[in-house]
């Protein structure tokens, strides 16, 4: 006895690996019983799968960049803490300093900037382009509140460091209640 075909199998004229592999009924008697069970009427021929269009690379970046927003790209970060700070390190190699834009407040740090390209280059020029170039940001929300006014920023080989204080923790103070 072969299993009816899915719903989906039925819409795209695909068979499953198991129904392809198996031997069509040998008598129209099992069809016809197959088929009683069922409340649409016997299907005589499965359509074929419609043909599938190949799209090339090129063909869909020039589609996404009529459509899609200049997007941003978001920069890889570690973030870890020290008994008295809370430390951010990016790799932003072929970054100005200057072109970094870096805000703080007591529970959030966002890091923008602007990566350019020193020459053009064509799409069908290149072999690999795995490097991202252009506008970047990342915004992290801080485990713990920080004294934004005393953090600091410094880069060197192409690695961003930001050093931000944690905030004092409020010690607790216990006082006697006076009676009159």
């Amino acid at each position: 006895m072969n299993k009816k075909p899915s719903f989906l199998e039925r819409l795209t004229g695909v068979l499953g690996e198991e129904e392809s592999n198996q031997d069509p009924p040998q008598d129209n008697e099992s069809l016809a019983e197959e088929t009683e069970d069922e409340s649409e009427p016997e299907e005589t021929e499965r359509p074929k799968p419609k043909k599938m269009k190949k799209i090339t690379l090129p063909q869909v970046q020039q589609e996404n960049e009529e459509w899609l927003p200049e997007s941003e790209g978001q920069l890889t970060i570690d973030v870890y803490q020290t008994p008295a700070e809370i430390v951010i390190k990016s790799t932003i190699a072929g970054v100005n300093p200057e072109d970094l834009d870096i805000t703080i407040t007591n529970d959030m740090v966002t890091i923008k900037g602007k990566r350019q390209k020193d020459e053009e280059i064509t799409t069908s020029d290149y072999y690999y382009q795995e490097c991202y170039w252009g506008a970047f940001s990342r915004s992290v929300i801080l485990p713990v509140d920080v004294e934004a006014e005393k953090a600091e920023a410094s880069m060197k080989n192409g690695i961003l460091t930001i050093r931000l204080p944690k905030v004092e923790k409020i010690k607790t103070r216990k006082i006697k209640v006076a009676t009159n």
